[in-house]
């Protein structure tokens, strides 16, 4: 580190609701798009987008994952802010996202940027953590390692049960979820491969 310059990503989703903010508006005005239009393109209410872009709306991850989806950009294109060639992530940096009543947390590690088409997360479920993600685009790819505990999968109707050590690979343009029915905290890294 050179130049007083901190790549440690202290202020890496410092502020996630400006951070957002920013995206969404930078992100909206290079493509050219009203809020009706984005509106329409997501299923989020112009008034939500509205409130997201000036900051005062905290999205939830489904909502985030509805604009990317409907906007057919990468999650963490709303979510980051762009990184340097060599950036060391800290993970007590790192703000995650929390889903059902904070027993689901994600924290988003590398983003996609600069037309890189994968995101690497770290995902953390406590007993009885549940989370269903959206559908992501087409032909999107999720592939997740556990690496401690026992995470479930829902793909579709069928449910694959992921131990510490062992990995899995599905489409994510389809339902999924995943839970926790362990009596221990379960973590697991989630790398999202997005093939167009």
């Amino acid at each position: 580190m050179t130049g007083g310059e901190d790549t440690r990503g202290k202020t890496y989703l410092r502020d996630l609701n400006q951070i957002v903010a920013n995206n969404l508006k930078r992100i909206r005005e290079e493509m050219k798009l009203s809020l009706d239009k984005v509106s329409d393109m997501t299923d989020v209410s112009k008034g939500m987008l509205r409130q997201i872009e000036a900051g005062e709306s905290s999205p939830t991850i489904k909502t985030i994952w509805k604009i990317a989806s409907g906007l057919k950009i990468p999650y963490t294109s709303i979510i980051n802010i762009p990184q340097p060639d060599t950036f060391l992530v800290l993970g007590e940096d790192i703000e995650p996202q929390v889903e059902d009543e904070g027993r689901y947390k994600v924290y988003s590690i590398f983003p996609s940027e600069d037309g890189r088409k994968v995101e690497i997360y770290r995902i953390e479920l406590e007993k009885n953590g549940s989370f269903s993600s959206n559908t992501h685009g087409e032909k999107t790819q999720e592939l997740i390692t556990v690496y401690e505990g026992v995470l479930t999968i829902r793909v579709d109707d069928e449910e694959y049960v992921i131990k510490a050590g062992d990995s899995i690979k599905f489409m994510a343009d389809r339902p999924h979820a995943y839970f926790n029915r362990s009596d221990q905290l379960t973590r697991a890294n989630m790398v999202i491969y997005y093939s167009i």
